[in-house]
């Protein structure tokens, strides 16, 4: 029998690194925060243990799968059948005591295991009997994944566990529903489970499957060969299964006269989080992080002050992790400090901390690939190729070898240093996906 003794709580540690030293009249406080949770669930070898299950990880999860079942998806007929392959290996990876169901997305939603509406508890029969029924999968209907959200939410509220999660395949538009309907369908599972989102093929909108794995918190990613998807979909359980610790929130306070001016992701990837905070009390506010296995990720947060004279200092931010606890309270997890230090040393105050550097360079490289192909899309050859060599220069000069190999499908490179490129005449749909499905992940600054 599967021993479910509960893993222990990950230790969470917090790092500050910035140049505390402004100018006489200086008011922009930039610090990057890394966030490592250590200790708890792990995320690797231990989660693909051939049964029986329940070694790591933890039970106390729910996930939710949701199979694009829409006309498109036969073809070619590879997108159907990678996706039946896809999700049953998934279901193969879940540990034993978590709650489980997979649901077929069309026009409307339909859960397809267990057909109780509610969640499986996962053990030898219940994988067995989810692959049976994914059998039945069969492509025809039109797309609204709005749908398919909302009832994985009312599967996964059944469950009273603190992780849950979804894993989201889709292969075209969501074409019958308004973007009005998936907005609102996003922001009523916010904060209620984080997603992953994963495009099959080339005829889906990035925009669209970023923008859900965004709102929730998860990956975003593109499967140019449905025979990938069974590899990735394992992957993605793998990973869910090695979370131990849900909606963990930076909080920061800051002092009278100073104001958060943005905090952002930049690792492992970009996320803008300034727009998500709530209110925590007087001066106070928190932003959402979603769940936590064994990582670490780092964040830039921009404090705007009270200008002071030379040689005064203050507190410009106080940066804490807080986890809620059952009875409304929160528990705080780590914390760090973020100074401001007023100088005439201009040595000293024009100095730009290396970490802050990087990782600024790195948001930029994820804004012009951006911007460089929506230019390329709309035919401002001119700006696509500003934009897009300004990307292969930041992608070189940052060591960030996986982006720079994929800009180099979508462009040719005279002079990488200098940013000097040629738009290729010819880029193949997919390579152009991946690289904008592929942007906003970053590369750690070289400590």
């Amino acid at each position: 029998m599967a021993n479910f003794s509960k893993s222990p709580i990950p230790q969470f540690s917090v790092d500050v690194y910035q140049n505390e030293f402004l100018p006489e009249g200086g008011r922009e406080v930039n610090a990057i925060v890394t966030v490592t949770s250590t200790g708890g669930g792990t995320i690797g070898p231990a989660a693909s243990a051939p049964h029986p299950r329940g070694t790591g990880g933890n039970p106390e999860a729910a996930v939710v799968i949701m199979v694009d079942c829409s006309g498109s998806m036969d073809y070619p007929a590879t997108k159907m059948r990678g996706a039946r392959e896809a999700t049953a290996a998934a279901v193969d990876a879940l540990r034993d005591g978590v709650r489980f169901a997979v649901v077929d997305g069309t026009h409307v939603a339909r859960e397809v295991y267990p057909k109780t509406g509610g969640l499986a508890v996962a053990d030898e029969r219940t994988r067995a009997e989810a692959r049976q029924a994914l059998r039945s999968l069969s492509a025809g209907g039109g797309t609204a994944i709005g749908t398919w959200l909302r009832l994985a939410d009312a599967l996964l509220a059944t469950a009273d566990v603190p992780i849950r999660h979804g894993i989201l395949l889709t292969d075209g538009r969501n074409e019958h529903e308004s973007p009005e309907a998936l907005r609102e369908a996003l922001d009523a599972c916010a904060g209620r489970f984080t997603c992953d989102a994963r495009g099959v093929g080339t005829d889906w909108e990035v925009k669209e499957v970023t923008g859900i794995a965004s709102a929730l918190l998860g990956t975003a990613d593109i499967v140019a060969d449905p025979a990938g998807l069974a590899a990735d979909f394992t992957q993605m359980m793998e990973s869910t299964m090695g979370k131990e610790v849900a909606d963990v929130a930076l909080r920061l306070w800051t002092p009278m006269g100073a104001r958060v001016a943005f905090v952002k992701q930049v690792a492992p990837n970009v996320e803008e989080l300034t727009d998500r905070r709530t209110e925590a009390g007087p001066r106070a506010g928190d932003y959402p992080t979603g769940s936590w296995g064994d990582e670490s990720r780092d964040y830039h947060v921009c404090v705007e002050v009270a200008p002071a004279g030379i040689g005064q200092e203050m507190l410009a931010a106080r940066v804490s992790l807080v986890v809620p606890e059952p009875d409304g309270s929160v528990r705080p997890l780590s914390q760090g400090l973020v100074r401001a230090v007023w100088t005439d040393d201009m040595s000293a105050s024009t100095s730009i901390n290396p970490q802050v550097a990087h990782y600024t360079g790195q948001e930029e490289l994820a804004q012009v690939i951006q911007q460089g192909l929506d230019a390329r899309k709309s035919g401002d050859v001119d700006g696509a190729t500003a934009k897009l060599g300004r990307a292969v220069q930041l992608a070189s000069a940052s060591g960030n070898e996986d982006t720079a190999k994929l800009l180099a499908k979508v462009v040719d490179v005279v002079d990488a240093a200098a940013g000097t490129v040629r738009l290729k005449a010819k880029v193949a749909e997919a390579d152009e996906m991946t690289l904008e499905t592929r942007s906003t992940k970053t590369v750690r600054v070289k400590k």
